[in-house]
């Protein structure tokens, strides 16, 4: 007698080949695990039966490192080595935090570019910091699951620059984690929300979590998830919603600059009375500070929603870019779907309802429809489901280029691209007998390089000997699905190549990041005429070098007049290229070019005779 497998459609037909695989979402305030079980996404609980893992660590006197509800239950009493919403470090700079005087931390600029905090464990980056967290969830999920985990799809927010999502990734490494695939948070959500749902049509995820904003636009369409546009702000949260409540109770109770552990007691209030308010008119603030002195207070709901009204108004300048970008109006969204626990505040909710004219979608738990979404696609990667039925198409928030001569951006990549994408231009030599050509990599909406940000610098040797512009290289940039870049250069015809995996030392900053995509649009004019003048700076300098180099050559060819007039309209231009001007460069171009003229006519001659001089004409093969 023979056994039939059976199996649910789409999924393996021999339960001992399952591969174990999950989605976790490192959120700022909360993380969770999600695996697919019996063909349905869920939730990995502890031991304790909790599904969030507060993304707090704390590194204790023993040496050990807790991680979770313990370690949030400690950081009043030991502040400086209880780290939370490290999220918000990630890949950045201490330039890049905004306001360190009511973080009780003590930070350190260690010169590697990302910011460092010091802990009684030593120095400890928020790498290591956030590999602590997925640790934790890595062996949650091999405890309930039984197994050794196959790989995780780890969730980042959409606007995570290259340095964010890459230092995400090496905490996954530093965990012992592999990483299938990091996916943007609302495309997760999106992916969740859609097949639990049945849903097609245009959909915006509105994903505001603790330390990240998030908008994105999806066209869903049997079990395909086409992101339209994205936008955001990725130092945007609950935690500022957090700070708004912290710097009330300090003006409302008239209190003093407050040492750490205070500090962090009130910022700990702050986040229970905001959460309170979710779902009650008012909240009461008591607290006794380590000074003795009674914080005993009220705050209303309505009151709340002045404190943090330009907050919420923040959230909707991206919004409505992302729908711009799209080429979209509100009367063209099918839903909203709102993601991450800070979207349970009212006046969030109130605010996008106003905006879109509909009632935003709800029923899911926005705390977990991002794990719930990456498990979905963990288990496609993994082998368990077939890639036919799932396919997304994500986008990169922010054009990539590279830097040309007069300091000019070439965008190779433009903005809302979708992932994977492979692009290539062809580059050639500035100057004769070039051998080297050093590749600029550089990220924004500008068209000078020094309005955008600069992502790495590497050099291609060995170019062989030519005249200018005879050289032909090849660079091409390619984004994998993760959103991380790498650049190749390659001379055409030796095949010398040069590569690097673009790996920036730390990431923009939300200023940065709004500032590119404002500027693109504001400066548009500016932008045009500042690329025209530098494109003809370039020009003028090509031909000044190129008569130069002939004058020096063959300026025996000319009198004594016509070498002083030609020097002369050099000269000339030299000037007029400080005029910041490009019509009156052109002119004076076009007043050079003609008066070289003869001189090139009689270079022709010369050369000629040169060529013949010796040589029986009926003895030549015409």
């Amino acid at each position: 007698m023979a056994l039939l497998q059976i199996a649910e459609p789409g999924m393996s037909a021999a339960p001992h080949q399952h591969k174990l695989a999950v989605g976790i979402d490192l959120g700022t305030t909360n993380s969770l695990v999600a695996t697919v079980q019996s063909g349905m996404s869920t939730v990995l609980l502890d031991e304790q039966g909790h599904a969030l893992l507060p993304s707090v660590v704390r590194y204790a006197e023993d040496g050990s490192v807790i991680v979770g509800h313990a370690a949030q239950a400690a950081q009043s009493n030991d502040p400086k080595n209880t780290i939370s919403s490290v999220k918000r470090f990630m890949g950045r700079g201490i330039a890049d935090i905004p306001d360190t005087t009511h973080i009780p931390y003590q930070f350190r600029d260690t010169g590697a570019g990302m910011v460092q905090i010091e802990t009684r464990a030593g120095i400890k980056s928020p790498v290591e910091i956030s590999a602590d967290i997925l640790r934790n969830l890595k062996n949650r999920a091999e405890k309930a699951l039984g197994g050794e985990l196959t790989g995780a799809v780890i969730t980042v927010p959409a606007y995570f620059d290259d340095a964010q999502r890459q230092a995400t990734k090496d905490a996954a490494r530093l965990a012992g984690l592999n990483v299938l695939r990091l996916l943007n948070e609302p495309t997760a959500a999106a992916v969740a929300y859609g097949l639990d749902n049945a849903s097609e049509g245009v959909y915006v995820i509105y994903d505001l979590g603790g330390g990240t904003f998030d908008i994105s636009i999806l066209r869903l369409s049997k079990g395909i998830f086409e992101v339209l546009a994205t936008n955001g702000d990725s130092a945007l949260g609950g935690d500022d919603f957090d700070h708004r409540i912290f710097c009330w109770i300090l003006a409302e109770a008239k209190l003093p600059p407050l040492n750490q552990e205070d500090t962090r007691l009130l910022l700990n209030k702050a986040r229970e009375v905001k959460e309170w308010l979710s779902e009650n008119p008012e909240a009461q603030i008591t607290s006794v500070l380590s000074t003795g002195k009674l914080v005993n207070i009220k705050l209303s709901a309505q009151k709340f929603a002045e404190l943090t009204q330009t907050l919420v108004l923040k959230t909707l300048n991206p919004t409505r870019k992302a729908l711009r970008d799209a080429g979209l109006s509100i009367g063209d969204i099918n839903g909203v779907v709102m993601v991450g626990g800070a979207t349970r505040m009212p006046p969030i909710r109130q605010a996008v309802a106003e905006f879109f004219k509909q009632e935003p979608l709800t029923n899911l738990d926005p705390d977990k429809v991002v794990a719930l979404g990456a498990a979905i696609q963990a288990n496609v990667l993994a082998g368990n489901r077939s890639e036919d039925d799932l396919l997304l198409l994500d986008v990169i928030p922010l054009s990539l280029g590279l830097e040309t001569m007069g300091g000019l951006v070439e965008r190779i990549i433009p903005r809302n691209a979708t992932l994977p994408v492979a692009r290539a231009q062809d580059f050639t030599t500035f100057k004769d007998g070039q051998t080297a050509m050093s590749i600029h990599v550089l990220q924004g909406e500008r068209e000078l390089v020094s309005d955008c940000r600069s992502l790495a610098k590497f050099e291609l040797r060995g170019i062989p000997p030519m005249a200018a512009g005879a050289a032909r290289i090849r660079v091409t940039f390619q984004v994998d699905a993760d959103g991380l870049l790498s650049v190749t250069a390659r001379e055409q015809s030796s095949g010398v190549v040069a590569d690097i995996v673009v790996k920036p030392s730390y990431g923009l900053t939300e200023d940065e990041i709004t500032n590119m995509l404002k500027s693109s649009f504001g400066s548009a004019e500016q932008d045009k005429k500042a690329r025209a003048l530098r494109e003809a700076i370039v020009d003028a300098n090509r031909l000044i070098e190129a008569i130069t180099a002939a004058l020096n050559q063959d300026g025996d060819l000319l009198s004594e007049v016509e070498r002083v007039a030609i020097e002369a309209q050099i000269k000339s231009l030299k000037e007029v290229c400080n005029s910041q001007d490009s019509t009156v460069i052109h002119k004076a171009v076009d007043l050079l070019n003609h008066a070289t003229e003869n001189f090139a006519a009689k270079r022709m001659d010369a050369s000629v005779r040169k060529a013949f001089a010796g040589q029986d004409l009926n003895k030549l093969e015409l």
